[in-house]
């Protein structure tokens, strides 16, 4: 049952980010006007509305002007569910959980807006990492470790993932004479850096980069992608994030174990 109910809310928080990704670009405030058809502009009723049920209800076609529906907002409404739900396992009911799905939502929120217009907006990535810095301060007093000790871990992250992009940026631009991150970038691997402290963030990026060079490399190889065309980078933070919430100490772990055993 507890199950049932955190897949449930996480589908209510996706149709909200479905919200947040379509209009924050597009400059409409994500409160008001209710819920409408993009192309009728109807209003949708609360039938209509219910995560997941109402897009199948309504057969993926507006009910009023029958333009179809993407199917991307029942996809991001599943996936976000499945993410809170997996972080319900994974932590039970604590101060991470309920952390780890609010840096999940806004890591999703980001990732689409990139993928939709190549751009990491300010108003999420500066929330992202103040929420970050937050986070670690009660995280500091639930868990009785300090609250300037938890800040100074999200503080550190943050800076050396701007320090890192900036590095980044700057050979890039040595090397191939471009710009080889936007400026969002630096501010995703901060608020990466504000979430999940130095050590976390520098393995969050490796694994970003690493699947960023596989999947831009099989692009150009294939001819979908120009060797000097820009992609988006932002969600492949994102699930190097993600991927490191969940299996990140034990990916440490056996690096260490393999380059720096312990002397038997």
């Amino acid at each position: 049952m507890d199950s049932l109910i955190v897949f449930a809310f996480g589908t209510c928080i996706g149709s909200f980010l479905n919200v947040v990704v379509y209009r924050l670009p597009a400059g409409i405030s994500i409160i008001w006007p209710p819920s409408r058809c993009s192309h009728c502009s109807h209003k949708l009723s609360g039938t209509e509305n219910v995560p997941v049920l109402g897009w199948l209800w309504l057969k993926g076609r507006c009910r009023w002007c029958a333009v179809p529906i993407s199917p991307r907002y029942p996809l991001v409404e599943v996936l976000t569910g499945l993410l809170f739900l997996a972080v319900y396992w994974s932590f039970h009911l604590s101060i991470l959980t309920f952390g780890y799905c609010a840096f999940i939502s806004w890591l999703l929120a980001l990732s689409l807006i990139d993928c939709d217009t190549m751009t990491l907006p300010n108003p999420l990535t500066q929330s992202c990492l103040l929420a970050g810095l937050a986070f670690q301060g009660v995280r500091g007093m639930a868990t009785g470790s300090g609250v300037a000790n938890q800040l100074m871990v999200g503080i550190g992250g943050l800076v050396l993932g701007i320090w890192i992009c900036e590095i980044i940026a700057f050979l890039g631009s040595v090397v191939f004479s471009q710009a080889a991150l936007g400026g969002g970038d630096g501010k995703l691997m901060a608020a990466i850096g504000a979430w999940l402290g130095w050590k976390y963030m520098l393995l969050s990026g490796f694994l970003g980069c690493a699947m960023g060079a596989f999947v831009g490399g099989g692009a150009m190889a294939v001819g979908l992608l120009s060797r000097r065309q820009p992609m988006p980078f932002g969600p492949f933070l994102a699930l190097g994030a993600i991927l490191t919430i969940f299996w990140g100490e034990r990916i440490l772990y056996i690096y260490m174990q393999l380059f720096f055993p312990l002397n038997q």
